[in-house]
Parts: structure tokens; sequence; C-alpha cells
């Protein structure tokens, strides 16, 4: 029988490490990329546009909740909403700041906005992208909009979700996770000092 494994501060980056290697080959929900390439991809576009380290990490690991959720991969082509981005979210919260956290949260619910506020982003989705906006909930009515806007970090979702868009290459190499791992260490300690 495997052990259950604590997560805390100290060992959340191997945590992470480990997810990555155990599970950074899986399906990427009918997308042409694995897990890993998309979020790598989706930090180094963050990287190359001169995000600062939060929203790079945020890109990094905006997707992580599909590797911490009980939801088979192909829930969301038969249907169901596997909740990714609060399982992930909700999972980081204790070891990052806000504002790596709120675009991982908000990152499905910006999809909906771009689609609502910006008829062209609706071309730039991927077939994949386009299911499973109708399983989230499709576009924005106005309420939804006007809400989403009183988000303190909503600007900042909307740029990780273009860097998540464009990560979906399966002929671009881009850095390792090794190459992003200073850079969760550094916000994982600067998170635990500041909520000390």
């Amino acid at each position: 029988m495997s052990q259950q494994v604590s997560i805390n501060k100290d060992n959340i980056v191997d945590f992470i490490q480990g997810l990555f290697e155990r599970r950074g080959d899986d399906w990427y929900m009918g997308e042409p990329v694995t897990m890993a390439q998309h979020m790598l991809q989706s930090a180094y576009f963050a990287e190359k546009a001169g995000a600062d380290d939060e929203l790079v990490v945020s890109a990094l690991l905006h997707d992580i909740g599909h590797y911490t959720s009980e939801f088979p991969e192909d829930c969301l082509q038969n249907g169901v909403d596997n909740d990714h981005e609060n399982a992930g979210a909700d999972f980081l919260a204790p070891y990052f700041s806000a504002r790596v956290i709120d675009p991982i949260r908000m990152h499905v619910a910006t999809k909906r906005y771009l689609c609502a506020t910006n008829p062209s982003y609706y071309k730039v989705l991927s077939d994949a992208s386009k299911q499973s906006l109708e399983v989230q909930g499709g576009p924005m009515d106005e309420a939804e909009v006007a809400e989403f806007e009183q988000e303190p970090n909503y600007k900042d979702a909307v740029r990780v979700r273009h860097w998540d868009e464009a990560g979906k290459d399966p002929e671009l190499n881009v850095p390792s996770l090794d190459h992003y791992v200073p850079k969760i260490r550094q916000l994982v300690e600067q998170h635990s000092r500041e909520s000390s």
C-alpha cells in the first residue's frame, strides 16, 4: 500500500517536479502536445513576453489541476467539466501569492470572458478548446463579464490565457522544467515569509 505524502512548503517544489515526471507525458485533452509540453510552452511564451516571475510560474502551473483531480483525462470530450482550474488553484494556494493563483483559478473563466468580449478570440481557439468551452458554460453573458472585470487580477489572467492558447505546438522546443525550478522555489519562499 502506498503512503500518502504530506505536502508542505518544504517539499511542494519537489512534488511539482514529481508530477511533471510522472504525468507530463499524459495526453492533453485532444491537443497535439502532452501536458508537460503545453505547460512548458505556456511558460516560455510568458517569459518571451517579458512577464515577471509570478506570471511565468502561473502560466507554467495553470493546468496542474489536471494532475490533481480525480476525473478521467477524456472527461471534457465526454461532456463532463473536470473543474481543473479550481483543483489546481486550491492545491497551490498555500504556497503562492494571489497573483500566481488567480490566473490559474480564472483561466477557464478567462476563455469564456474573451469569447464574449473579443469575437476574433474564438477563431484562435483549437477545436478541442472550442469543444471544452461548451462544456465550461460558453461565452459569458453581460453580467458575468461585469463581475469578471471586478477581479483584481483579471488583466493578468487574460495575459496567462493568451500564453495558454499559444502553448500547443508539437514542434516547438522550449526550456525544461529545471529552467523554472529556481523561480518556483523563490516564489514559495517569498510567500512563506510574507504569510508568516
